[in-house]
């Protein structure tokens, strides 16, 4: 227990947290009646990207020097995010009409966490937020300022695709592996 305890501490996820509850309690209070895959898309980006910041610790290097496996260390760490997230976005539908399907809440939070799973590969764990960030706005500009139904427009667009897009299905699939199976096995970057 208390190297669980050490470990949220190095993670800052105290503050991870709170910042979590801040942050949906304000996209909650400005998006209220108005529940739909634009508010709910957003809130899973701030979630994952306010919680993803903890995906290093405070010194990698003393981090590596621990001899314990760290693989299923990070998966239960990126997987908390990703249902901290979930969570955060579902929890509104408890009193809102208008409520987005579950699929696609748990669709769009896998691949958010898998692309916050790569940022931290690629630029460290404090940098978790920004790939999640990048997708978001691409599929974003890319959804408002064009429509088609082809397959790489389906894909780009995967965030604030309905269920049953086959593509934004498998682009979430590949993301949501590719960010667990490189943070598993080579961390964050040092």
């Amino acid at each position: 227990m208390r190297w669980a305890v050490l470990y949220a501490r190095s993670r800052a996820v105290p503050a991870s947290l709170a910042g979590l509850v801040v942050s949906m309690s304000v996209i909650w209070f400005v998006a209220r009646d108005r529940w739909s895959e634009i508010p709910v898309s957003l809130a899973l980006l701030v979630a994952i990207a306010v919680t993803a910041i903890g995906l290093s610790g405070q010194d990698t290097d003393l981090d590596r020097t621990a001899a314990i496996r760290w693989a299923p260390r990070r998966v239960l760490h990126l997987l908390l995010i990703g249902g901290l997230g979930a969570g955060a976005a579902l929890l509104p539908r408890l009193w809102e009409a208008e409520q987005v399907p579950v699929e696609v809440i748990v669709r769009n939070a896998s691949g958010l966490l898998g692309l916050a799973g790569i940022a931290a590969v690629l630029f460290g764990g404090a940098f978790g937020w920004t790939l999640p960030l990048l997708g978001f706005a691409v599929a974003f500009v890319v959804t408002v300022t064009t429509s088609s139904t082809d397959g790489a427009h389906l894909m780009v667009t995967w965030l604030f695709q309905p269920t049953g897009v086959a593509e934004a299905t498998w682009t979430a699939v590949v993301l949501a592996v590719a960010g667990l199976g490189s943070y598993a096995v080579f961390g964050n970057r040092r």
